[in-house]
């Protein structure tokens, strides 16, 4: 066998010495390179988490080349050993770098347990639908006290999420609108009525045929009015699953709009709950970044202006704006031009801070599996000048960031950079 003849193995035949070659971009993972040893069982749990059923691996180089790193978590920056001083920026570039793919690894397998719950819970709607409504509602505490343990907050960009589409579109409404209700002053009952009500918002689409369940620009009219019977379907599930009032009646709602422009009831203004309203916001905005058809999608920038200039009047004002300060003027997903005329996309943004998100900046000299997120917080000279459609980007560009076609998200601590520079200011 060639050295780099391969073999394929299934997750549960991992094993720590598997030299693994990932067939998946690298902003689909969060290793530092998609070609290691897994020395660690860590690295194992991470790799069961990607969302693939088989690991492509190199048996040649598993145990058996000497040189080979003994982890692919962290690595050497180029000229680190020149010189003590750089042998310190090195270790930080290292240590900076190693701390980032440990947050977005551990990101990604919440999102992706997340997940799994939807898709347990809907095999169980039918069958035993007050075990499915507990376990939705297990899921959305979780949720709410993890995003207590870790105060103050950054949405995180998961970049290209492998699974079940169907699934991680309530997952994803879910998190952001918890991240919204949160920002809008909700806690208790009312944050997890809300997150369970945009966790099985729905689940009234899988009672309509296959054709309908996504809002498409050719139904007739007739496919319109199927499409929307789902949210009477919905609150027939949801009273089965024995879900809140509350929860049910953002359910009942999360398609009205405030201008009466919705639907089923064509309720207006404060006849919608405030869960109701922070629903329907959150619903199109992933509507618009992640549509059924993928050449439609809009990035996140272009999603917030569409509905900030065009649509502000379906939507409560007051979610809108809150919604806005939360996920910023370039929201995490948003490929974007620096002051120095340096392409980004914006991959992480502090709640608290949205002005001043963590970028991925395509630097030609420096290798992307090495690059550190740059902070903007911590290199005031840089300020973000516009936003770019992902297609005009220059194609050295467009290899290095890989813009996503899907945009994902969750939450993490916000964290200080220890590098206020780093490599790519």
């Amino acid at each position: 066998m060639k050295r780099n003849d391969f073999d394929f193995v299934a997750l549960e035949d991992l094993r720590i010495g598997l030299f693994v070659d990932l067939d998946l971009g690298w902003m689909a993972h969060p290793f530092a390179t998609s070609r290691f040893k897994i020395s660690s069982a860590r690295q194992i749990e991470v790799l069961k988490g990607l969302g693939v059923k088989r690991i492509r691996c190199i048996p040649s180089q598993s145990d058996l080349a000497e040189d080979e790193p003994p982890t692919a978590d962290v690595e050497p920056v180029p000229g680190a050993q020149a010189g003590p001083g750089l042998q310190a920026a090195g270790r930080q570039h290292v240590d900076e770098r190693a701390a980032q793919q440990q947050s977005l690894a551990l990101c990604k397998l919440r999102f992706a347990e997340s997940v799994r719950d939807y898709q347990q819970t809907m095999q169980l709607l039918h069958s035993r639908p007050m075990q499915a409504g507990q376990l939705g509602l297990q899921t959305v505490q979780r949720l709410v006290a993890e995003m207590q343990e870790q105060g103050d907050i950054a949405i995180r960009l998961l970049t290209e999420v492998a699974g079940d589409k169907a699934a991680m579109h309530p997952v994803n409404v879910t998190v952001i609108s918890l991240l919204l209700g949160r920002a809008m002053g909700l806690e208790g009952p009312a944050l997890d009525d809300l997150g369970l009500a945009a966790f099985l918002h729905d689940v009234g689409k899988s009672e309509l045929p296959e054709r309908v369940r996504r809002p498409d620009d050719s139904f007739s009219s007739a496919e319109h009015r199927v499409y929307q019977e789902h949210v009477a379907q919905g609150l027939r599930l949801a009273k089965l699953m024995n879900l809140s009032p509350q929860a049910i009646q953002v359910i009942a709602q999360h398609h009205e709009m405030v201008d009466g422009s919705g639907f089923p009831l064509q309720l207006k203004s404060d006849a919608i709950s405030v869960g109701g309203r922070i629903l329907a916001l959150v619903n199109r905005y992933d509507g618009l970044c992640n549509p059924l058809k993928a050449n439609a999608a809009m990035t996140p920038h272009e999603a917030l202006s569409l509905i900030f200039s065009q649509q502000k009047t379906r939507f409560d004002g007051a979610a809108l704006s809150s919604f806005i300060r939360m996920m910023g003027v370039y929201p995490p997903g948003s490929v974007v031009q620096l002051n120095d005329e340096r392409h980004a996309i914006v991959v992480s943004v502090n709640s608290g801070r949205p002005l001043k998100p963590r970028l991925l900046v395509h630097e030609p000299g420096l290798p992307r599996h090495q690059a550190v997120l740059l902070d903007l917080e911590q290199t005031p000279n840089t300020s973000i000048r516009r936003s770019l459609k992902p297609s005009s980007l220059p194609a050295a560009a467009m290899d290095y960031l890989q813009p996503h076609h899907r945009m994902c998200y969750f939450f993490e601590a916000v964290k200080v950079s220890a590098n206020a520079t780093g490599p790519a200011s």
